[in-house]
């Protein structure tokens, strides 16, 4: 038997993006496999304790600290988040969220999503910037192990740290049976775009293809408001586009699935992902998906989505005509989404981390 840290301290309840998404339903997925193994979810003042699964085996840990102060968070997890370590005898802490606690007693397995620091480094706030660069490089060198999203992101890891392979493992994402089971009946006149609000998501130019032409469907933009927001909505605004582009703010999982159920296509023109989990989630609800060809959303669709260019907005208008007028690529691809979708699973994440979270514990008897 193990005993497994979870550092879920980065944890802002709709305020993180997939990540939330990705730790809840792993959370989960682990809890259906493991009930001899005793886990530890270190949490914020944010996270509620619907976190953790109710499952003898399974402890939820509060920390008196808040994620939204990052400074405050970030030290904490370096100075007490190891103390707590030691004091429940931890054989090995797992990091979702990126940055691991260096001083920690025991080993640690640190999950990387993507690198967007060192791709995009234009989209990090000046003052933010050197201390991310620091504490993911400091995580990649005190992890025992690293997981990968994608082989796009371990091929990252791979070139930027200088990394021995053998030192990472992919571990996709699942996706939930929910998205499968839609009632997919009533589908309304709209093209579903689910994404948070940052520059590298792309929206602005799928905004502008959009306009390009009168169109007799609205563009329904849901996802987290990021600091980008304010520069769609004035765009939304200058175009005269009040009526026809919607950005919802981040919504409740129920109200996103009723979303999902009832949208005509999918389109999803981001210019950097790790995985890219909408588009996942879309080919599970059967919807016909249009999106970037980029390497992490050719990983994902493969020959289930309609590619497109993302910095061409002429190729992005092409791609929204046909992903609505085209019958039979519509037919096709509303056939191939679940069946590739259905390759992808939260049980297989589960065990896959479990694995790597197992080769770096000492095992008690």
């Amino acid at each position: 038997m193990a005993r497994i840290g979870i550092n879920a301290l980065y944890l802002i309840p709709g305020g993180v993006g997939g990540t939330e998404i990705y730790l809840r339903r792993l959370l989960a997925a682990l809890a259906s496999i493991d009930r001899e193994n005793e886990w530890f979810v270190f949490a914020n003042l944010e996270t509620g304790a619907d976190l953790v699964p109710r499952q003898s085996n399974f402890h939820w840990t509060p920390q008196a600290v808040r994620a939204r102060f990052r400074p405050a968070r970030i030290l904490w997890e370096q100075t007490v988040l190891p103390m707590e370590a030691a004091r429940y005898r931890l054989d090995v802490m797992f990091n979702p969220g990126f940055t691991a606690p260096l001083l920690a007693p025991c080993a640690c397995v640190t999950v990387f999503h993507d690198l967007q620091h060192k791709h995009h480094p234009e989209y990090f706030r000046w003052f933010d910037l050197p201390f991310w660069r620091l504490l993911l490089w400091a995580s990649v060198h005190r992890s025992r192990r690293l997981t990968a999203v994608s082989e796009a992101t371990s091929a990252d890891l791979v070139r930027v740290y200088h990394l021995s392979p053998d030192r990472i493992r992919v571990v996709l994402h699942g996706v939930e049976p929910e998205f499968f089971a839609l009632d997919r009946t009533r589908i309304e006149p709209f093209v579903l775009c689910v994404s948070t609000l940052h520059p590298h998501k792309n929206v602005d130019r799928l905004i502008r293809a959009y306009a390009r032409s009168k169109r007799e469907w609205r563009l329904v933009i849901a996802g987290m408001r990021g600091f980008f927001a304010p520069a769609l909505d004035a765009l939304i605004a200058e175009l005269d586009l009040k009526d026809s582009v919607q950005l919802t703010g981040w919504i409740p999982r129920d109200e996103l699935l009723q979303l999902y159920a009832r949208a005509q296509a999918f389109v999803y023109p981001s210019t950097f992902e790790g995985f890219g989990m909408p588009v996942l989630e879309a080919m599970a609800a059967g919807i016909p998906v249009a999106c970037s060809d980029i390497p992490p959303l050719r990983e994902v669709a493969d020959k289930a989505a309609l590619f497109f260019d993302p910095l061409n907005e002429d190729a992005i208008a092409s791609a929204l005509d046909r992903i609505v007028t085209d019958v039979e690529l519509r037919a096709r691809l509303a056939d191939a989404g679940p069946e590739r979708a259905r390759t992808f699973t939260w049980d297989r994440a589960a065990r896959e981390t479990l694995i790597v979270l197992l080769a770096g514990a000492p095992v008690h008897h």
